[in-house]
């Protein structure tokens, strides 16, 4: 197999690294100025310069990435998650460069890759979605009339966001003027300041599907995973299978992830999200979006599956089938994962950059780090505050959730901040442990939890 261009940096790009040396891939890194001695670039088997500091100049650069994998002879490019991952243009542009784009097809890109444009898909589908507004005319009257129409509490959402930007809550008619032009000042990071609107459903739980599909028709999906503990509409803890879901309902939400899928041709690993109501039953469950690439969670899903799911992105690109079926699929145990990221809890969630002096991650049976750097790496504030996943795999939820609390506990940096024990202190919580959770619960609750946890200085 031909060598593979990895146009990301950190925790995924050396994770995608090490898929390709079990595979006899040989794998390229890509680095910024900032980056020149990270993680990632020591782990793959050859680097690529790509330009300074600030991602548009370097990780968001299509020529850059396209000049590179020419220079190193990548056959292959695979974009990670964040970035370009969900780029049309820049998978036109592999293509064009004679390289074959580790995802789906540009146009399945650009069909999900819009709210609206994919809401109407999956209505036509048959995919269940709540009651909204598309956004045709982007006057505020004419949104604020729509808003009036579908009932508040409703959700305004950037057409083209991601990563919870451009998103605002509307509770009532006179704080609709002030968040519309807050989520077009948050949607414009985007280049598109049109948004749409959908019924807000209060205390909501965040359920998504992991679908895989080959170039040979076959699609599946992988189970599903719980991904509401958030902040800002950002995830940090998912898990797998949701708590709550039965077998009968799993399969519900699989067939139409998949129902979704096949509608756009959709070709690689893609994950349908959606949103429920606590009870959790069929009618309560709702479609948000679909995100074109590998997820920050897909370890959960791999560790109750026991699938490598770049390894699968790397053979589909290569043209195998899927030996499998949707009954080979195992789900064996719960696995839970965090986010462990340099932020302050107690300074809502700000970032904490600076180097690190030590860092001390868990080990041992039943836990998976997929870490991004190392002691001594600087943590610099070009780039996501992620540093390191830490996965907990055990054969009961309550039994994963303890262990991924005492990693999280076991878990020491000094030079930046760390989340790990407000995390710890959640996932002990009376919410978490009886999954009555939902999206705005680590926001509502962070002064409860951070009174449970030992401060500790950086």
């Amino acid at each position: 197999m031909g060598p593979v261009l990895i146009a990301n940096r950190g925790e995924i790009a050396a994770r995608i690294a090490r898929s390709c040396r079990r595979l006899g891939w040989p794998s390229i890194a890509v680095f910024s100025e900032a980056d020149a001695g990270a993680l990632h670039v020591q782990q793959a088997d050859r680097a690529e310069a790509i330009g300074p500091a600030h991602p548009r100049e370097s990780y968001l650069c299509i020529p850059a990435l396209i000049a590179a994998a020419e220079r190193s002879g990548a056959r292959y490019v695979h974009p990670g998650y964040g970035f370009l991952s969900e780029n049309a243009e820049f998978a036109e542009a592999c293509a064009r460069a004679g390289l074959t784009f580790i995802g789906p097809s540009p146009e399945a890109i650009r069909a999900m890759g819009g709210k609206a444009a994919a809401r109407a898909i999956a209505e036509k589908a048959g995919v269940p979605c709540l009651p909204g507004d598309a956004g045709a005319d982007q006057s505020e009257a004419a949104l604020a009339a729509a808003a009036g129409r579908i009932g508040y509490p409703v959700m305004i959402k950037a057409i083209g966001g991601g990563g919870g930007r451009g998103m605002r809550r509307v509770r009532k008619p006179e704080e609709f003027s002030a968040a519309l032009a807050a989520a077009r000042r948050e949607a414009a990071i985007f280049g598109d300041e049109r948004v749409m609107l959908e019924k807000l459903v209060e205390d909501a739980r965040h359920i998504e599907v992991q679908i895989i599909a080959d170039s040979h028709g076959n699609v599946l999906h992988l189970h599903e995973r719980d991904c509401t503990l958030q902040r800002r509409h950002q995830k940090l803890v998912e898990e797998c299978p949701a708590p709550g879901v039965d077998p009968a309902l799993r399969a519900e939400l699989g067939r139409r992830a998949c129902a979704l899928a096949r509608a756009v041709g959709y070709v690689g690993a893609g994950t349908v999200e959606f949103i429920a109501q606590q009870s959790l039953g069929a009618d309560g469950i709702w479609f948000m979006e679909m995100n074109t690439r590998l997820q920050v969670e897909h370890p959960v899903t791999e560790m109750v599956t026991g699938l490598d799911l770049v390894e699968w992105q790397l053979r589909i690109a290569a043209g195998e089938a899927l030996p499998f079926r949707q009954s080979d699929i195992r789900l064996d145990g719960h696995a839970v994962e965090a986010r462990l990221c340099a932020e302050d809890p107690a300074r809502q969630f700000l970032p904490s950059p600076g180097r690190l002096a030590a860092l001390d991650l868990p080990e041992g049976e039943g836990i998976r780090v997929d870490a991004g750097v190392r002691a001594g790496d600087a943590v610099t504030p070009y780039y996501d505050s992620m540093l390191a996943k830490v996965i907990a795999h055990a054969p009961t939820r309550e039994l994963a959730l303890e262990k991924l609390a005492r990693a999280l506990d076991a878990t020491r940096a000094e030079g930046v901040r760390l989340n790990a024990a407000f995390l710890a202190a959640a996932l002990r919580s009376a919410e978490m442990r009886g999954a009555t959770m939902h999206t705005g619960f680590l926001e509502a609750q962070r002064t409860r939890l951070l009174d449970a946890v030992v401060k500790e200085p950086a």
